[in-house]
């Protein structure tokens, strides 16, 4: 009996972004790991975490990685080293009630990163915005040679982040909660504000397994497919967020009768990033080593390598 031809044809790809060292996110012309209908052979980006403060970091994250995480640039490093493709820096000693790093001071740390470990490298702020907008400016005036990614820009604030990105030649994340109007929406604003698509990254806000996760599936699963349809404001690479897995209280709490809480963070993460690469996500940003080190060898198996 023949088998029926049950790929689907699409009329819509998805753009490419060049990230710094050679590296790219999208290309896509169909869903994730379906082979016999998506030519892209691109491997899901992994982003592991780096915090410059960690005096609200979990102790448990913190014990993974043998003390090196109490210098931002050796933690990098270390990452790198793990495999993973990119680095995600949290500037969270730019927040004016801490007052540890100043936006300069910042912006050093990001050049001293980024020109020790030669891939991409992502940069979020504390979330206050005023500090946020001030430190990303400074970046972008400091960090010419290389192609960072800032984030994160959102329907209140994007003005500023915009213009530090299209000074810096820089890529930007476009941030939206769980809607895929409103995702449509930022892309066009800051197309409209002077971004080139070919700059955007969007994340729609990666809900972690027992916090919202089938709904997030969901949101990822209809952007992808109105983009892959020709929805061309859609048609723009997906980051996604796993460490929200480490807010669930079920995955973090040490109580003996949920089972060991190394093992169960690290499947809750784990999990999480899962939903996001097979519903469209292109990069994800990773905490937990051990649950990077399973998205890699998990996207490579699905992909058939």
């Amino acid at each position: 009996m023949k088998i029926p031809d049950v790929s689907e044809k699409y009329q819509g790809r998805i753009g490419e972004v060049s990230l710094e060292g050679g590296y790219a996110a999208g290309g896509a012309d169909g869903m994730p790991f379906l082979s016999f209908e998506n030519s892209s052979k691109r491997r899901v980006m992994i982003a592991g975490e780096v915090i410059d403060d960690i005096s609200e970091y979990p102790e448990l994250a913190a014990s993974m990685f043998s003390s090196r995480q109490n210098d931002p640039v050796e933690w990098a490093m270390m990452w790198k080293e793990i495999g993973a493709d990119m680095i995600c820096l949290r500037l969270k000693g730019i927040d004016p009630d801490k007052g540890k790093r100043t936006p300069k001071d910042a912006a050093k740390l990001v050049k001293k990163i980024a020109d020790s470990v030669k891939i991409p490298v992502i940069v979020y702020g504390c979330g206050t915005p005023s500090a946020d907008n001030e430190a990303m400016s400074e970046i972008s005036a400091l960090v010419k040679d290389t192609r960072l990614i800032l984030a994160k820009a959102d329907e209140d604030e994007y003005r500023t982040i915009s213009s530090a990105a299209m000074a810096g030649r820089h890529v930007i994340i476009a941030f939206s909660n769980l809607d895929v109007n409103l995702a449509k929406q930022m892309n066009i604003i800051l197309t409209d504000f002077g971004m080139t698509v070919n700059d955007i990254l969007m994340d729609p806000l990666m809900a972690p397994l027992g916090m919202g996760l089938d709904y997030s599936y969901s949101v990822n699963e209809r952007i992808r497919l109105a983009a892959l349809s020709g929805d061309k404001m859609l048609q723009i690479p997906m980051i996604c967020d796993a460490t929200g897995a480490w807010d669930v209280g079920d995955a973090i709490i040490d109580d003996e009768h949920l089972g060991n809480v190394t093992s169960r963070v690290t499947w809750w993460e784990t999990m999480t990033a899962m939903a996001a690469i097979v519903s469209g996500a292109d990069i994800v940003i990773m905490r937990n080593p051990g649950a990077a080190d399973m998205i890699m060898g998990y996207a490579n198996e699905l992909r058939g390598d």
